[in-house]
C-alpha cells in the first residue's frame, strides 16, 4: 500500500479537496480487496444495509428504477464480512485521512461498495458530508478503483476548490446532472477536472467538494469500494443517514458519536 504522503500531496489536498494516489494498492492487495468485495456482495443478496432489508430493483416507480440503475450501493460491508473489516480498519488508512483533513483521530463513519453495472446511469453532481449524521467541514473520504475507472465506464470528476465555499446544505442527488448549481451558482462556470484511475489506484476527497461521475457507457462493471471517514470527536446533528431508529432514540443533539462497535476509531495520533 502507497501510504506514504509527502508535504507536496497534503498541500494539494487542502488545496483543491481532493487527492488522487496512482497504483495505491499493489497487485497482491488488489486481488484480496476484489476477492473481499465478492464475497460481501454476494453474502448481502442485495441487502443494502447489514441490519435492513433494503433490496435494489424492487421499486416500479420510475424514479427508483433511474436511481437504482446508478450504481449499486452496498453500506457497512465491514459489519458482516471479515475480510472488510481487516481492510477497512486498517490504521494506515486512517492516519492517511487523519494527515489530510488535520484530525488528531479517526473515525470509520460507513464503507460503501459502490458499482456502476453496465450501462449504468450517471452520478450527477453531489456532496457527501450534508447526508451524514455530523456536520465537520473536516469529512472526506476514500475511493479506490477496483476495475479500471475510465471516462466511457463511470471515472469521478471534482471541482477543484469548491470545498472551501461550499456549505451543510444538501440539495441532494437528482436525475439533473447540474441542479446542484442552483445551490451553488458561484460553480456554475467552474472547470471541473477528471479522475481516471486505474484499477488500484485511489482518491481522498473532502465531503464538501462538488463531485459526480459520467455514465457507464460500456458493458462492464466499473467497482469501487469507498469509506467515509468522521473526524474523533464530532457530534450528533439530528440528522439520522445510516443510524437504525433503536441508535437515534438513544441521540440527543450535540451528544458525542464515540460508539466504538457502530463508528470504531481507526487512528488516534499519538
Amino acid at each position: 500500500m502507497k501510504n506514504e504522503l509527502s508535504p507536496q500531496a497534503i498541500a494539494q489536498y487542502r488545496r483543491d479537496g481532493f487527492l488522487v494516489i496512482e497504483d495505491f494498492l499493489s497487485p497482491g492487495e488488489l486481488e484480496f480487496w476484489r476477492q473481499a468485495l465478492d464475497e460481501a456482495v454476494a453474502k448481502r443478496n442485495g441487502n443494502k444495509m447489514p441490519d435492513r432489508k433494503e433490496v435494489y430493483g424492487k421499486g416500479d416507480d420510475a424514479d427508483k428504477s433511474y436511481y437504482d440503475n446508478v450504481f449499486d450501493q452496498l453500506i457497512n460491508l465491514w459489519q458482516d464480512n471479515e475480510k472488510i473489516k481487516k481492510i477497512m480498519l486498517d490504521e494506515r488508512l486512517g492516519k492517511m485521512a487523519a494527515q489530510l483533513c488535520g484530525a488528531q483521530g479517526i473515525r470509520i463513519w460507513h464503507d460503501q461498495a459502490l458499482i456502476k453495472k453496465p450501462w449504468a446511469n450517471p452520478t450527477s453532481w453531489h456532496l457527501d458530508t450534508p447526508y451524514w449524521s455530523f456536520s465537520d467541514r473536516r469529512a472526506l473520504s476514500i475511493w479506490v478503483a477496483l476495475d479500471d475507472a475510465t471516462y466511457e465506464n463511470g471515472c469521478l470528476f471534482f471541482i477543484p476548490g469548491s470545498y472551501h465555499n461550499t456549505t451543510f446544505e444538501n440539495p441532494g442527488i437528482g436525475k439533473n446532472m447540474g441542479a446542484i448549481f442552483t445551490t451553488y451558482p458561484e460553480f456554475k462556470t467552474a472547470k471541473s477536472m477528471a479522475a481516471p484511475m486505474k484499477a488500484g489506484s485511489c482518491s481522498f476527497h473532502n465531503g464538501l467538494t462538488i463531485h459526480g461521475a459520467h455514465a457507464n457507457m460500456t458493458p462492464g462493471y466499473r467497482r469501487a469500494m469507498t469509506c467515509a471517514y468522521m473526524p474523533d470527536g464530532s457530534t450528533f446533528n439530528g440528522i439520522p443517514n445510516i443510524l437504525s431508529p433503536e441508535e437515534i432514540a438513544r441521540l440527543n443533539l450535540g451528544d458525542l458519536l464515540n460508539n466504538d462497535t457502530l463508528n470504531p476509531l481507526i487512528y488516534l495520533e499519538s
